[in-house]
């Protein structure tokens, strides 16, 4: 195995200090095939920036200060196993040194919570945000991603919790073979540990194995917040590239396939600034999250504009003025967001915005608007979404037993977010293996789907229910006003749902669908069980309504 004087095969671990980046070498160097080396940089590091150390001269008269000997000679150098092990520390990768350092061999990332970081930091030397150096780490990270040497990224928690599968599984992405002796070790120093092991390696060194984490954690000091703030974003952007995650909600559900894979990589709007898909949140503190306090709207976009923009943000400032929010964002403002983030994703057709706006954050957590004093938040989520029915071969609907809320507990003229109502009746469709789901009103009319509206066609009438207990959708008002243009008679009443499964059609309207036929209720067939030709009347009258109108999204021209 040992190969005097030979070209080694370098694995380069790069982390911030205290991430257990000595336990994983002292791991590596019970390999039969490995060296190692701590943090061969280190002299360098101290010369060029200047920082102190309480062993800093000790440490420039005998290690090798100069980056690039260190470089060529050290890490690089010819050795006598086939791998080497080199433990770095990301801020110690310094100016100057040569490119060869990420070109060359095999490299890790090794990540730790700055939350488990901090506390134990201070024993030596004062935390700081340069002391942490995890923004260096995510640099390493992103250059070698460049190289196209995308590295594996490792989080402690995962070591702690199974140290066996996760290195396991390093072992898998390095392309060495794994060694069940990378599990255990003796106590005490190491002949290879560096001479700054008296001030930061007293715990490892009464270590023999990777140990779990403590079950509950010290308090975190709030001295060090503002720091835990800086540093923690940078964690949060590796941890999304760890393969396996511990947490206490940690799930082995695998990574789902999006309806529309293009939706990855959008950019939502939250609150005032543009944010990347995995970055789009709320605040714990915000009454969406609180109680499902907020109103919404669906909006579509055909060829270049938007479809009734004006109707959605006039139900939209209605539903917000009924709920009594505070600091609402002005017309122009909403629409000017909205006209960002539609440009900014490049979404000028086939696309769909949910439109959010919440009561906004709060003070403390609790029920009481009183505690809104930071104004709304408001939320412009674009995909590229198709209508979500089969509209060319219709739909299937079951009844559900959930009724639809009455006024009497909550207005359905109020386009708000808490939605668990139609919720449960959606899960009964799901059920049902049905599309959606019908829901009736207290006294068992049909009212609406529960997530659209809906209409039947009788001898040549077309009927609907009044929006009384349903949403009075603006698709159901646009297709209304196309049912007189065509000439057919429409009638509002209430509807039992007897006449929807003897109707010679039946068709659903939504922002999200569009104008969707239904051919099966409660597993009656509608009609012939085919799309009506009043229904695709009233379809292609749809598409060239769209096809015309709309408010158009400004270029990049207009100021």
């Amino acid at each position: 195995m040992e190969q005097e004087g030979e070209e080694v095969e370098v694995i380069h671990s790069w982390s911030a200090p205290r991430s257990l980046s000595t336990t994983l070498m002292y791991s590596f160097a019970q390999r039969d095939d490995t060296e190692v080396l701590d943090e061969p940089l280190y002299a360098a590091f101290l010369r060029i920036t200047g920082v102190e150390r309480p062993y800093r001269d000790e440490l420039l008269s005998k290690m090798e200060s100069d980056g690039t000997k260190v470089v060529n000679n050290v890490i690089f150098g010819p050795g006598r196993k086939k791998y080497r092990f080199c433990k770095h520390i990301a801020k110690q990768r310094v100016t100057g040194l040569p490119s060869d350092l990420l070109k060359k061999g095999k490299h890790l990332i090794l990540i730790r919570n700055p939350l488990d970081v901090l506390q134990s930091f201070e024993k030596v030397v004062p935390a700081s945000f340069l002391e942490l150096g995890v923004s260096e780490l995510v640099a390493i990270y992103s250059e070698l991603c460049e190289l196209g040497r995308p590295p594996p990224v490792i989080d402690t928690a995962d070591l702690q919790q199974d140290p066996k599968g996760t290195l396991r599984s390093l072992c898998e992405d390095l392309d060495i073979p794994f060694q069940s002796s990378m599990l255990k070790w003796e106590a005490g120093p190491k002949p290879y540990d560096g001479i700054w092991a008296p001030w930061w390696y007293k715990s490892v060194h009464k270590s023999t194995e990777f140990k779990q984490a403590r079950r509950f954690p010290e308090p975190f000091p709030l001295t060090m917040y503002e720091l835990l703030e800086q540093s923690l974003p940078f964690y949060n952007l590796l941890r999304c590239h760890v393969k396996q995650t511990s947490s206490l909600l940690k799930t082995n559900l695998p990574q789902p396939n999006l309806p529309v894979p293009a939706n990855e990589k959008l950019l939502a709007w939250v609150g005032d600034e543009m944010l990347p898909r995995e970055s789009a949140k709320v605040s714990v503190f915000d009454s969406v999250v609180q109680g499902g306090d907020s109103v919404w709207e669906g909006l579509r976009v055909y060829n270049g504009k938007i479809f009734k923009l004006d109707e959605h943000l006039d139900r939209l400032l209605d539903s917000a003025k009924a709920l009594a929010f505070n600091n609402v964002p002005t017309r122009k403002e909403i629409e000017e967001s909205i006209f960002k983030t539609l440009i900014r994703n490049g979404m000028f057709d086939n696309a769909h915005i949910r439109l959010s706006l919440t009561r906004g954050k709060k003070v403390t957590s609790g029920m009481s608007p009183a505690f809104n004093l930071y104004g709304c938040t408001l939320i412009v989520l674009p995909e590229w979404k198709p209508p979500v029915y089969d509209n060319t071969k219709g739909i299937t609907l079951v009844t559900a037993t959930t009724r639809r809320n009455s006024p009497n507990n909550l207005d359905s003229k109020i386009h708000h977010n808490n939605l668990l109502n139609n919720i449960l009746a959606k899960i009964e469709g799901n059920n049902a293996n049905a599309d959606d789901a019908i829901m009736l009103d207290k006294d068992g009319y049909v009212s609406e789907t529960n997530a659209t509206n809906i209409f039947l066609v009788k001898k040549g009438r077309v009927l609907t229910p009044h929006a009384d207990y349903c949403l009075p959708g603006i698709t159901r008002a646009t297709v209304m006003d196309l049912v007189v243009k065509e000439d057919f008679v429409l009638v509002e009443r209430r509807i039992s749902l007897s006449e929807f499964h003897t109707a010679d059609e039946v068709w659903t309207t939504g922002t999200m669908g569009e104008l969707s036929p239904v051919v099966k209720i409660d597993g009656r067939l509608i009609g012939n069980g085919q799309v009506g030709p009043v229904t695709r009347r009233l379809q292609n009258a749809y598409r060239k309504l769209t096809e015309e109108l709309g408010v158009p999204i400004p270029t990049y021209s207009q100021a």
